[in-house]
């Protein structure tokens, strides 16, 4: 897949865990897990805007495009 989601090295730069995460954004840990273990298929826009208000960082914090 040539989008990688680097949600679990922003946690750890925020010292945030998944719990506190899915408490803070209103996602399910199992959701928040396929995100952060690139299983996702798709994220809603609300989503990552959600994460990237709990985590105060940018969607290209988070995402990043990679050629094959």
């Amino acid at each position: 897949m040539p989008i990688m989601i680097h949600l679990d090295q922003m946690m750890s730069k925020k010292k945030m865990s998944l719990n506190e995460l899915s408490d803070k954004v209103g996602i399910t840990l199992s959701n928040l897990s396929i995100i952060k273990n690139q299983k996702a298929k798709a994220i809603r826009l609300s989503t990552l805007d959600a994460i990237c208000r709990a985590l105060d960082c940018q969607p290209g914090d988070i995402l990043e495009f990679k050629e094959l």
